[in-house]
């Protein structure tokens, strides 16, 4: 017998009994079914199992598999169901992928530190605790049903502090990239809630939207965890441009030391321009690769374009990247003066601390 656990998760949602680590021992047999009011066939095995962890711990179980084909010595995951009647089921819940997660976050962390040595070190430290804010302090904020926009903001400068200064060292170059990238995540919040309301989201665009809702009976608020999203989803891209532009002004500074700050300003923004096209461009990128799957079942649809596009699922995506690349666009003009305002300052601080330790 075979149970999708995610075709009739509401069935057997309340007679699931553990979710166990197993291992392939052996593959009795494989073929093809057709999958029921459909032309379509699905490839499925027979496979004997051992149970790895839990009560059942050392015992071999057999059962039948279509979700996720699997080979002999393979460690996955599997779900241990009661029905009513009282019969047992084992199914395929997953494949244990953990030790290549493992691996893959141990090649990034070798190669920024080789690359990046001390500055490398800082900021993988800081996406740490970017990180260890989201999951233990955003998301238990969200689920009590708290602001989410509020939340996100003030979450979200807290990231940018700790990604900036940390990063970069605190210093006034770090000050003015924090201060400029704060105002345009205000001014992005501000427009992302105007563009949720005028397009009336309702923030369920996806079925874990779904999921969460019945699981938190409708506590949450999905409109406003749809922006804490784009507010969130624009931080490190913000604190990018920010950082490259006062770091843009203080070499023109300081390679001409009498330039007016109007031609600084402009010099230092054209600089911002070439950046932000190529960012906008990231940004829609990378939204469109985790849109892909839906972008194809889509583009298979008889429907004409506009009316694609005005599925909500298709309208948030779009409102999240347009509202993410005036963000973008903001904190160029908004850093760049910041940073022009202030270069004098920043410069005369230096020389007195160089001059002071120089002396020391």
């Amino acid at each position: 017998i075979c149970i999708s656990f995610f075709t009739n998760a509401q069935e057997i949602h309340g007679d699931l009994q553990g979710v166990w680590r197993a291992e392939v021992k052996e593959i009795l047999n494989t073929g093809e079914k057709q999958i029921v009011g459909t032309d379509v066939k699905s490839k499925y095995q027979n496979i004997k199992a051992e149970i790895l962890e839990g009560e059942r711990k050392g015992e071999i179980v057999e059962m039948e598999n279509d979700f996720i084909l699997l080979k002999e010595g393979q460690k996955f995951y599997m779900n241990y169901l009661i029905t009513i009647q009282g019969d047992e089921i084992y199914s395929v819940r997953d494949i244990d992928r953990r030790a290549t997660l493992f691996f893959l976050v141990a090649l990034f962390a070798g190669i920024v530190l080789y690359f990046g040595r001390w500055q490398g070190m800082r900021s993988l430290l800081s996406l740490v605790g970017s990180f260890l804010i989201i999951i233990y302090v955003l998301l238990p904020l969200l689920i009590k049903g708290y602001d989410p926009v509020l939340v996100s903001v003030l979450l979200g400068s807290l990231i940018l502090a700790i990604a900036i200064f940390f990063t970069h060292g605190f210093n006034f170059k770090s000050l003015i990239a924090f201060s400029g990238t704060v105002i345009a995540v205000c001014l992005t919040g501000l427009l992302a809630l105007f563009s949720v309301k005028i397009l009336n989201l309702s923030g369920f665009f996806s079925d874990e939207t779904v999921y969460l809702n019945f699981s938190t009976q409708g506590a949450l608020d999905f409109q406003g965890l749809l922006l804490g999203g784009i507010i969130i989803g624009v931080l490190g891209v913000l604190d990018d441009i920010a950082t490259t532009q006062v770091a843009v002004v203080a070499e023109l500074k300081k390679a001409a030391e009498h330039i007016s700050a109007k031609d600084l300003y402009r010099q230092a923004l054209n600089v911002g321009n070439e950046h932000i096209s190529a960012l906008v461009n990231t940004l829609v990128l990378a939204y469109a690769g985790v849109s892909l799957p839906l972008l194809l079942w889509f583009s298979q649809s008889d429907s004409e374009f506009g009316k694609i596009i005005n599925n909500e699922i298709f309208a948030t995506e779009i409102a999240r990247t347009i509202v993410g690349s005036i963000g973008l666009i903001l904190t160029v003009p908004i850093t760049t003066y910041l940073a022009v305002r202030f270069v004098d300052k920043y410069k005369h601080l230096k020389s007195h601390h160089d001059h002071h330790h120089h002396h020391g």
